[in-house]
């Protein structure tokens, strides 16, 4: 179950940073309630992954989950850059996740 209390973490995180963008510096009510709820059980579903997986496997898997998928999200949805090597350098990212996942990464 760590890896997909993970994979839960991750998409809660991609949640939460673009609520900060739809928040408008916290003065859109709905947005910023959103922003917090999706941070605490972004943080939730992390500490439960810490559970079976190593806390730096588990980090780094969120964490990158997160980084692309606000990268994806901010291409689609507030015009973002798409140039070519940052995109590469996001492939990388994807890389190391599928790299911690296939070596195993059990506690």
């Amino acid at each position: 179950m760590g890896w997909t209390y993970i994979v839960i973490a991750g998409a809660l995180e991609i949640g939460w940073a673009i609520g900060l963008k739809y928040s408008d510096g916290f003065r859109d009510l709905f947005a910023s309630i959103a922003t917090v709820i999706t941070y605490i059980l972004s943080f939730y579903f992390l500490m439960l992954g810490t559970k079976d997986l190593p806390l730096g496997t588990a980090y780094a898997v969120w964490t990158g989950i997160g980084s692309v998928g606000v990268v994806l999200l901010g291409i689609v949805l507030f015009g973002d850059s798409k140039d070519l090597v940052r995109l590469a350098f996001i492939a990388l990212i994807i890389v190391g996740i599928v790299g911690l996942r296939l070596t195993g990464g059990e506690a």
